[in-house]
């Protein structure tokens, strides 16, 4: 694994920076510094003690001195549809979309290979099998995964080209009044949190499009249809017009009345052109059962 520090990132230690920045911030620092003493990071192709700052353009190689297959695992997926190039899958809340170079098992990868064997599109390495786009580790619903680099590489460039759709149900902090918006502020890395994005000036353009579903006291059932794919971009967005997601500790939440797995969000609409026949296939699931609670809490 390679990263370069840019400007947002100079000043930071090297162990702080990884332990955030890999694996959703599911990394110990100790853990890190254990790798860092081992040789198993370089900077600019030189050793380097776990207090190092970071410089911007230094080059940071990442060598885990674990063994770097990824292992295949029975575990129970939700397959929502599926044919010879592609599947649809629900991923659950709480399970990782693929593997980091500490965290290697129970996640959607280990499950995909279980099930798939090497049909699966190996195009992003041997972590990402298959996996086209992802979900934050405690955000549920539908993902694409490709079998074939064909079909991998066409529903890419469906992706770049605008013609897949994704969309997103949330309950977010307060009360929305508008009853459709767009949010349109450019996302960056958290210089001082590695483990966070922000809204910042000299960001990537980041858009979502907010409807309103339903609102409740002190908070509000709203649909996000993703125009952009930043990181965490709906959490951050929502966080940025003082509207956090419910549960989202990460993005200024706060204390609850009732408590959930982190983030209530889930992936619930997606629709795509079929690989080769371009035929729109779409999907839509329920609302699932961290959802369910928080509005049936909401409701009563």
């Amino acid at each position: 694994m390679k990263l370069v520090a840019d400007e947002f990132t100079s000043g930071i230690r090297i162990d702080t920076f990884l332990a955030s920045a890999i694996g959703e911030g599911s990394l110990s620092r100790s853990k890190i510094q254990s790798e860092i003493k081992k040789s198993a990071v370089l900077i600019n192709n030189k050793q380097v003690k776990p207090s190092y700052l970071l410089k911007e353009g230094d080059v940071i190689e990442f060598e885990p001195s674990v063994e770097d297959r990824i292992l295949p695992e029975d575990i129970p997926l939700n397959i929502v549809w599926e044919d010879e190039n592609m599947l649809v899958v629900n991923k659950p809340s709480g399970m990782l979309t693929h593997p980091t170079p500490l965290e290697k098992t129970g996640t959607l990868v280990n499950a995909l290979l279980f099930r798939c064997g090497d049909n699966l599109s190996d195009i992003n390495g041997e972590y990402r099998r298959g996996i086209l786009h992802r979900l934050d580790r405690n955000t549920s619903g539908l993902l694409m995964v490709a079998k074939t680099n064909e079909a991998h590489e066409y529903l890419v460039n469906a992706m770049k080209d605008g013609k897949t759709e994704k969309k997103y149900l949330a309950v977010v902090k307060g009360v929305i009044n508008d009853d459709e918006f767009i949010i349109d502020k450019p996302i960056m890395r958290n210089s001082h949190q590695p483990h966070k994005m922000m809204v910042a000036d000299g960001g990537k353009d980041s858009t979502s499009i907010v409807k309103v579903l339903e609102r409740f006291e002190d908070a509000t059932l709203i649909e996000v249809q993703l125009i952009t794919g930043r990181t965490h971009q709906i959490r951050v967005h929502l966080s940025s017009i003082n509207h956090p997601v419910y549960n989202d500790t990460l993005y200024g939440f706060g204390k609850m009345k009732i408590k959930t797995e982190e983030q209530v969000l889930e992936s619930y609409k997606l629709s795509f052109p079929h690989p080769f026949d371009g035929e729109v296939m779409s999907f839509e699931i329920p609302p699932d059962q961290k959802l369910e609670k928080v509005l049936n809490f909401l409701k009563s």
